[in-house]
């Protein structure tokens, strides 16, 4: 089956207190392309009894290019041996489940030890690469890369890139920098708007991209950000379309580079996850509609 161009998806955060049957249904009510799974809802699927059989019975027509995610990919000595056990569940589940990529996000994901970390120089949380030089940093996360894609690989997988925008390794630069260190023809970046807005990149630096490095869009908004080390919490809690992003500009950006795949609506603002994920879910479609298939 050819690939849809411009695939409108799910992101498993637009309703995030729903389960992943409601996350199907939602995602066909609103008349989405796919969806962009949730391990931790397929997790919490199996966990309630239902096998591997009504999982792919459940998604069987169902598009999932993308499932997120494993955390902290550049974890070391004996914190690595727990990256390998969650990257072979989470390749697992992926490959059940008919997805196509995984997310792979640098660390630490807890913003609280980048903070701690700014101020003391110490951190008593997981600390990944913080106090590394740069090009230890990039080493030692480009080596773990290479080894999380072949297991990937042997699983039938790509992986797709964020790095954290307030985690040592973050922006689209180093990025680029791991996965050619990699060496690894299915590693990719995922451009995601609010990481990019807090890590100082523009829509001019992603429109300077080549197409064959990106493996989807987060479609995000952000409030103000003044500078410093970026508080997901705080500054992404908004209504996507009512922030300080001008998203037809970013979305510009990325079809600049002739990119033509599939596009996620991201959501982590507090009082949306309180109301009607259906109706969110329809509102999130249309303003994507528009962003990314304008008419005219």
């Amino acid at each position: 089956m050819t690939a849809k161009e411009d695939t409108l998806v799910l992101h498993a955060t637009v309703a995030k207190y729903s389960n992943l049957i409601t996350d199907i249904d939602i995602m066909r009510s609103a008349g989405f392309d796919g969806i962009e799974l949730s391990s931790s809802k397929i997790e919490s699927y199996l966990d309630a009894g239902y096998s591997t059989g009504d999982l792919k019975q459940l998604l069987a027509n169902v598009n999932v290019p993308g499932m997120g995610f494993l955390i902290d990919i550049e974890r070391q000595g004996e914190d690595a041996e727990a990256l390998w056990s969650r990257a072979r569940e989470i390749f697992h589940l992926a490959a059940t489940v008919g997805a196509k990529g995984v997310q792979v996000l640098t660390g630490p994901v807890n913003v609280q030890a980048v903070i701690e970390w700014s101020e003391s120089g110490r951190t008593d949380l997981y600390a990944g690469v913080l106090g590394y030089p740069e090009d230890e940093q990039i080493a030692i996360t480009a080596k773990n890369l290479m080894v999380l894609a072949d297991m990937a690989q042997e699983a039938g997988l790509l992986l797709y890139l964020e790095t954290l925008s307030w985690a040592p390794v973050n922006g689209l630069e180093k990025s680029l920098r791991l996965i050619e260190r990699a060496e690894r023809g299915n590693v990719r970046v995922v451009i995601d708007y609010w990481h990019c807005y807090t890590s100082g990149i523009t829509p001019d630096d992603v429109a300077r991209l080549d197409k064959d490095s990106i493996y989807g869009v987060h479609v995000c908004d952000s409030l103000r950000f003044d500078g410093g080390i970026p508080d997901e919490s705080v500054l992404r809690d908004v209504p996507t379309g009512s922030g300080v992003l001008d998203l037809q500009e970013w979305t510009d950006a990325v079809k600049a580079t002739g990119y033509k795949g599939w596009w996620s609506c991201e959501l982590f603002c507090k009082r949306k996850h309180q109301q009607n994920g259906y109706l969110v879910a329809h509102e999130l479609k249309s303003l994507m509609e528009k962003l990314v298939r304008p008419v005219g």
